[in-house]
């Protein structure tokens, strides 16, 4: 099973309820943490990394002694991370998509493939839970290749809980264009009602059957509650604008260290959701 949390935009509590979720979900279960450019969720499992692997993409490589400068790659590459000026080939690395495009078409032969490492995988334990992190290097610009190396550490015999980028963006629906059911995060402000309907959009457009979860959810109106109603997506479960939880998530506590009365809605959480895949079936 692949549950994927995920949110139209940052700061809505994704990693907190990922966190919370995985801690709640029957045994066994791997939270795998597909935000590769920004990971936090170690943070609150505070795992035991017990192995560490590199991710590594091909991008091109020009011999200039046997390339005559047609252009042919340059044209091919969506993604101008390879262009032809003057009597020069020049490659744009942190562009490059990996497509091999480039090496295909050069009538010259010119073209080689070579590895280069992006970030890397971790992967370990903590709190009964089996971690998987994706970590993108510094300075690297796409960040699929990453989440596609992470998604691959997922299990067939156990709940795999994918924590996704923020956004609507290819991350995001690259984490969760697999999964059994997303769960979307979001508040009841402005910014984040606009976004969690984006967020809807993309989801449903991909076919996946989905549900919301309000963060801070007396925080606004009642305009997200209509909004669902109206389209009927499920409000599974509610947390409340506390303080406390806030301060307990700045020093890296998990919702359950402070209010473990939560633990109870996040097992009928889990429920919720396993009736509805069922329902599906």
């Amino acid at each position: 099973m692949k549950i994927a949390i995920a949110s139209g935009k940052g700061g809505t509590g994704k990693t907190l309820v990922s966190v919370a979720l995985a801690l709640s979900a029957p045994k066994p279960v791997r939270l795998i943490d597909c935000d590769v450019e920004e990971p936090n969720a170690a943070l609150f499992i505070k795992p035991q990394f017990n192995n560490e692997q590199d991710i590594t993409i091909l991008v091109p490589e020009v011999n200039m002694d046997k390339c005559d400068n047609c252009g042919k790659c340059n044209q091919i590459c969506q993604f101008n991370a390879i262009i032809t000026i003057s009597e020069k080939t020049m490659v744009f690395e942190n562009l490059c998509h990996s497509c091999g495009g480039c090496y295909l078409v050069c009538p010259q032969a010119a073209i080689s493939e070579i590895p280069k490492t992006i970030g890397k995988i971790k992967l370990g334990s903590g709190n009964g839970i089996d971690f998987v992190q994706g970590e993108l290097n510094v300075g690297e610009s796409v960040a699929i290749p990453a989440i596609k190396a992470a998604k691959r550490f997922g299990k067939e015999d156990k709940i795999n809980i994918l924590d996704s980028p923020p956004g609507t963006a290819c991350p995001m629906i690259e984490t969760v264009k697999d999964a059994d059911y997303v769960l979307l995060v979001t508040d009841p402000t402005p910014f984040g009602v606009n976004d969690f309907k984006l967020a809807a959009e993309a989801v449903t457009n991909l076919d996946l059957p989905f549900g919301v979860l309000i963060n801070r959810a007396d925080l606004g109106d009642t305009s997200l509650d209509k909004y669902c109603e109206t389209n009927r997506i499920p409000i599974h479960l509610k947390i409340d604008n506390d303080r406390l939880i806030a301060e307990a998530y700045a020093i890296g506590d998990t919702l359950f260290d402070v209010k473990p009365g939560y633990e109870i809605s996040f097992r009928k959480l889990w429920k919720d959701i396993q009736l509805h895949l069922t329902d599906k079936k």
